[in-house]
C-alpha cells in the first residue's frame, strides 16, 4: 500500500486561506491546488476555523425590498411577487426613467429594431 504524503505543505495552506478569503468554492479551490480533493478542501477549512460562507448554490437574492426602494432605484422586480423574498433590482435608475441601463435595455427597444425583428420572424415562417 503506497504511502500518503502530506500535501499541505505551508505555501498550499496560505494559498487555501486566500482562495477561501476570495469567495471561491471547495471545488475550485482544490483544483487550483491540485492532488488534493474537495472534501479535504472542507476538511483542512474547517480545521483551520475558516469563516463558514453561505452556499454558492443558494446565493442571496440581490436587490431591495419595497420598503428600501427610492426615487432613484431601478424599479425592476426579481423574483416572484407571491414569495417573501421578492425583491426589485435598486441599481441607480437611468435619469427620468424607472429602470437601470441593464433594464432600460431589456424593456424598451427601438421601434425599428422591433420591426425588424418582426420582419424576421415572418421570413422565417414562410
Amino acid at each position: 500500500m503506497e504511502q500518503e504524503t502530506n500535501s499541505w505543505t505551508d505555501e498550499r495552506v496560505e494559498r487555501l486561506k486566500y482562495l477561501w478569503s476570495q469567495g471561491m468554492s471547495a471545488s475550485e479551490i482544490a483544483q487550483e491546488l491540485g492532488d488534493v480533493t474537495r472534501n479535504a478542501v472542507i476538511g483542512k477549512a474547517h480545521r483551520l476555523g475558516l469563516s463558514g460562507r453561505p452556499s454558492p448554490i443558494r446565493k442571496k437574492t440581490k436587490g431591495v425590498t419595497i420598503l428600501d426602494l427610492t426615487e432613484r432605484m431601478c424599479k425592476w422586480p426579481i423574483g416572484d411577487p407571491k414569495h417573501p423574498d421578492f425583491r426589485f433590482c435598486g441599481h441607480q435608475a437611468v435619469q427620468g426613467m424607472p429602470y437601470c441601463a441593464e433594464h432600460c435595455a431589456m424593456a424598451y427597444q427601438s421601434p425599428n429594431k422591433k420591426k425588424a425583428e418582426d420582419e424576421e420572424k415572418r421570413a422565417a415562417n414562410t
